[in-house]
């Protein structure tokens, strides 16, 4: 029997490769990007540990060359997912009374695979499947993948090893059990780190899953799945079920057994989810947990105390590293009339200079944004601005779809505060820039704080500490993660939990302990040693 108590220590985060010439992480990661863009992968779903084909598929193709095939997939069946619903209630059975330590164990291998025998692996497929250059594919699906892995299992211990108050009299315990149901896990394309954890993190604390991934990532999602496979994840503890949406919602959500929604993508779905969830609160179990971080339109504040140079590049990287498609991404700024001149100068400057195309060249900095859909609705919105007398094309505005779906990094300078693009989640490589009077910066912060009904990340920059304390306690609800000095992205495990509030999430904080108690399911327990034996009371005698 295992009763050894055991922390895992506070673990360091996973060292980012540098990808240089010559060096032989960059050989590897070469040499697998040729290999998958000659191989064309066959993904079936997994259900119960076991590959299964509905005759359903959907290509993948590579979004900067969508003459690339990388893959074909299988599409879940309502059949399919309520076999999938039964092999996580099985599987929980045993995964929940597993020991803590030895499900910790199996995702800490996962992570060690993929930090040194699949590294290669994972951020190729990512990169060709999701169009990101190396560096970002490094940080995501590589760094941030295992840095949740590691750090969950740390924050895992610290939450069992809370304990109430005993005494010679009675024994009291706190026993953090798994939820009572199956954990339906919705996740994203833009990041493959998330689409584990959304997962993993339920996972971790005695959950089963069904997982539905964005269709525009199954391929790296896929090899992740393998992985954990390979790891030693029992069979049914996650279920694969790549296909549509409203397949799998229909019968998810309708479930008994329905226990909880981990969920990372548009505002509107969540939303959606919300209303069916309430309409079918009378058939549930148990009352579901909801844990969403949805959109976002993120702000970069400026004070006229700001360094110019500092404030361009985070403008330049914020709003458009891996396409502006992060969560985080600048997409809309606030500067200073005394500054905008030289800020203008820098950031086309920077811009001019920006390489933008197939992820297999690694001077590009940027590639293409996912799908022709958002392709599409991008440049309706710089169309639009093309031609709307408030608005100015400072740099960029052009697409062009015929190979990939490239669209250039693009600043938009407007007069109107509430211009479409100063609160409309966009998702692209667009930001939009209001210039303000000097005097007028207390009034601007308020602009800030409510044009957008989205809080999920946004920063200030100023040297006049007086300024940014004002910007911090006028934006207190406007991000649910700030950022002083600095760009809105880049949010590090067990450095920055990660989530917003308002209309871009519950906030429950992705990459630390805050978001591993919402899958667990406290029970408290009072044994006492020698109970009394007749009602009455001292005082009564």
């Amino acid at each position: 029997m295992n009763n050894l108590l055991f922390n895992f220590p506070n673990p360091e985060n996973e060292p980012i490769k540098g990808y240089l010439k010559g060096s032989p992480e960059r050989e590897e990661l070469v040499a697998e990007l040729d290999r998958q863009t000659k191989t064309v992968e066959q993904i079936p779903l997994i259900i119960d540990g076991k590959p299964v084909e509905t005759g359903v598929t959907k290509e993948i193709r590579c979004p900067h060359d969508r003459n690339q095939l990388l893959a074909v997939y299988q599409c879940a069946t309502t059949e399919t997912v309520k076999q999938a619903i039964d092999a996580a209630l099985k599987a929980k059975i045993e995964w929940e009374n597993m020991p803590w330590i030895e499900r910790a164990s199996i995702l800490l291998r996962a992570a060690e695979l993929i930090s040194k025998k699949y590294r290669a692996k994972v951020n190729a497929a990512t990169m060709l499947g999701q169009s990101k250059n190396p560096f970002q594919a490094e940080i995501d699906s590589a760094c941030e993948l295992v840095d949740f892995l590691r750090y969950n299992a740390y924050y895992a211990g610290t939450i069992y090893a809370q304990q109430p108050k005993s005494d010679h009299g009675q024994l009291n315990y706190n026993e953090y059990r798994a939820l009572e149901g199956f954990v339906y896990a919705i996740t994203p394309f833009n990041f493959t780190s998330i689409a584990s954890n959304l997962n993993m993190s339920p996972a971790l604390m005695g959950n089963t899953t069904i997982w539905k991934p964005a269709s525009t990532a199954v391929l790296s999602n896929y090899i992740i799945a393998q992985i954990y496979i390979e790891a030693g994840v029992p069979a049914g503890v996650f279920n694969f079920l790549p296909g549509s949406g409203s397949v799998i919602s229909d019968v998810a959500f309708n479930h008994k057994a329905f226990a909880g929604v981990h969920f990372t993508g548009s505002t509107s779905t969540f939303r959606n989810f919300w209303k069916i969830m309430a309409n079918n609160i009378d058939k549930y179990a148990t009352y579901p947990r909801i844990v969403g971080e949805t959109g976002g339109k993120d702000f970069i504040f400026v004070h006229n105390s700001a360094n110019p140079i500092e404030v361009a590049t985070a403008i330049v990287r914020g709003a458009f590293e891996y396409q502006g498609q992060k969560c985080s991404a600048a997409s809309r700024a606030y500067i200073p009339q005394s500054l905008w001149k030289e800020i203008r100068k820098e950031i086309e400057r920077q811009v001019s200079n920006i390489k933008m195309g197939d992820v297999k060249d690694f001077s590009n900095l940027m590639n293409a944004v996912i799908d022709e859909a958002s392709f599409d609705k991008i440049m309706k919105y710089v169309n639009e601005a093309k031609t709307d007398k408030d608005c100015e094309i400072v740099c960029g505005g052009n697409g062009d779809k015929t190979k990939g779906f490239f669209i250039e990094p693009t600043v938009i300078k407007t007069t109107n505060p509430q211009s479409p693009t100063m609160f409309t989640e966009l998702f692209g490589p667009v930001i939009t820039v209001y210039v303000y009077d000097d005097n007028k910066y207390e009034e601007t912060l308020h602009l800030c704080d409510t044009t957008s009904p989205y809080a999920l990340t946004g920063s200030i920059f100023a040297s006049d500490r007086k300024a940014i304390d004002k910007a911090f306690n006028c934006l207190r609800y406007a991000s649910g993660n700030f950022y002083i000095n600095d760009k809105p992205t880049g949010a590090t495990v067990g450095w920055q939990p990660f989530g917003g509030g308002r209309a871009s999430g519950t906030n429950d904080k992705a990459g630390s302990s805050l978001n591993l108690y919402r899958w667990i399911n406290t029970r408290s327990i009072k044994e006492t040693f020698v109970p009394p034996t007749y009602f009455d009371y001292p005082y009564m005698r």
